[in-house]
């Protein structure tokens, strides 16, 4: 039986950055590269993910599979300036290497962020995704994420353009109305 877990992080260790990286790389392989379409050189991914972890309106979850990090999700919060917003995280980066896939890895990544905002004092939980990525839309779907809206020009994947969907989700419906 696989052992499957996730843990916010706060240090990231040699080892674990080389695990979030090669988990990364095949997930842009796979198409789901949150923003990039071709792997960027080591270097870069490394540096996007200790910027990541300089950030103090981000948190930074990842998920193992066995041990290894195999996927991540992120609570983005607004900056301290944005008041009108202050309600509303940010659900980011959120993905799971093909070869981790099956075994609940991304519905245990957005559940530990959802906690996080719930815990946060947000009141509403946004996310937009690219409409190629069919599992994942299907998993927002399924968890009471509420797709508001498409931009036909989303990205731009080889020359084509591509769409996005933009979602939310009331994370206290009891006391949001």
């Amino acid at each position: 039986m696989a052992d499957v877990s996730v843990e916010r992080v706060e240090d990231i260790s040699r080892h674990d950055m080389n695990d979030l990286c090669d988990a990364a790389e095949a997930a842009i392989e796979e198409g789901g590269g949150f923003g990039w379409i071709d792997v960027p050189q080591r270097n870069v991914l490394e540096n996007y993910w200790r910027g990541v972890m300089l950030v103090p309106e981000r948190t930074l979850f990842v998920g193992r599979l066995d041990g290894v990090i195999s996927g991540s999700a992120q609570l983005g919060r607004p900056t301290k300036n944005n008041e009108a917003q202050s309600h509303a995280g940010n659900l980011t980066t959120n993905f799971v290497a093909p070869w981790a896939r099956g075994y609940g890895i991304g519905l245990k990544l957005i559940q530990e962020v959802e906690t996080l905002a719930r815990e946060e004092g947000f009141e509403v939980l946004n996310l937009d995704v690219r409409a190629t990525q069919e599992a994942a839309i299907g998993r927002y779907d399924s968890l009471g994420f509420v797709r508001w809206g498409e931009n036909p020009y989303y990205a731009r994947v080889e020359g084509n353009w591509v769409a996005g969907y933009h979602f939310y989700k009331v994370l206290n419906p009891e006391t949001s109305e």
